[in-house]
Order: C-alpha cells, then sequence, then structure tokens
C-alpha cells in the first residue's frame, strides 16, 4: 500500500527502559542495528500497527510497555534504487513513518527475538538515548534523529538505580519488621 507519492506507511518504535535506554536490535545477519519498524497494514490504525510490530519482531505485547509519545506527522525517507526491487521502481520512493515513545513496563526477559517465523533481529542491548547514528544504514539516518530529536521533549529523568515508580519496597516498622508498602519515590 503507496500513497500517492510513493510511500509505504510505516510505524518505528523507540523502545525505553527505566533509565531512559533505548532498545537496540542487531539485524539478522548484518552489522547494522536499528530500532524496530514495520508497514502499516489496510485497515490499521499506526498505534495498532505499532503493537503488531512490536509483538511480531521483539516478543512484547501491550501490557509490557505503555505509549509515551508519538512524533506529530510523518517522518519520511527515501530507499535508494539499488534496495528496490525492480518490478516497483519508478512506483516505490520510500517509507513515511510515525514513530512512537514506548516505555518498557514488563521485564527484560519478556523480549522474544525469536516469535516470528522469520526473525528481525538476532540480538539485541540497551543503549545510552543517543544512539551512535553509523552503524544505521544510512539512509535512515535523517529520520533517526528526526524521530529522537522529536520524541526526546518525553524524556524525563531516570529512576535511580533503575527502580520502577511504586515499586514495592519492604519499609522498616518500629518492630524491627518489614512491610511491603507501596512507596512513590521521593520528588526532587
Amino acid at each position: 500500500m503507496l500513497d500517492r507519492e510513493g510511500y509505504r506507511p510505516n510505524v518505528g518504535i523507540i523502545l525505553l527502559n527505566h533509565q531512559n535506554e533505548v532498545w537496540w536490535g542487531k539485524r539478522v545477519r548484518e552489522h547494522s542495528w536499528q530500532f524496530p519498524q514495520g508497514g502499516i497494514k489496510h485497515g490499521e490504525t499506526p498505534e495498532q500497527a505499532m503493537y503488531r510490530e512490536l509483538e511480531e519482531e521483539v516478543g512484547l505485547r501491550a501490557e509490557h510497555v505503555k505509549i509515551i509519545g508519538r512524533t506529530r506527522d510523518w517522518l519520511r525517507y527515501d530507499v535508494p534504487d539499488h534496495f528496490i526491487k525492480r518490478e516497483v521502481r519508478g512506483h516505490y520512493r520510500g517509507q513515511k513513518q510515525i514513530w512512537f515513545l514506548l516505555r518498557m513496563v514488563g521485564r527484560d526477559c519478556d523480549v522474544n527475538l525469536r516469535v516470528s517465523d522469520h526473525p528481525e533481529f538476532d540480538a539485541w542491548r540497551w543503549h545510552e538515548y543517543w544512539v551512535p547514528l553509523d552503524v544505521v544504514i544510512e539512509f535512515k539516518r535523517d529520520v533517526y534523529t528526526r524521530a529522537l530529536q522529536e520524541l526526546s521533549r518525553f524524556l524525563r529523568p531516570p529512576h535511580p538505580q533503575g527502580r520502577r515508580p511504586r515499586e514495592r519496597m519492604p519499609q522498616p516498622q518500629a518492630d524491627g519488621a518489614e512491610s511491603g508498602v507501596a512507596t512513590e519515590p521521593e520528588a526532587k
């Protein structure tokens, strides 16, 4: 499904942990790293496509993440001709993407790169938010920069020692016993 200008609608996903590090996937049998992304199917909303792609590529479901933000508009990139199949040259120009910023509320062990019969990634890691884009295929670098810049407005300070808000922490009681009362992190 292409728009009138020859761009395929697509979603991009920037997944954060509680230290504001981003999920960075290594493409199968390649030395390039990227964020999860994928096409929007006919009848899908960008949000529906994002959840489907997240599960297909990373193995995470909606309950493992929280949407923090998304780009205001489509971000486009052109694909060089030598990457385009001969039968669509002249019609297909590239991709237009809505980018989502997600916060991981699940655990690292919830990630499963083998959910699909055709995995996109064979390794992953957490990386600082401003990832080095020299390991991203060249024609996507500008879109990555624009997505990271636009979505950075949603970042909040990381939690101390990676703790999540409302984490259950034992609280000392007067008799020396501990209770499992939920606590809020101190405001700074």
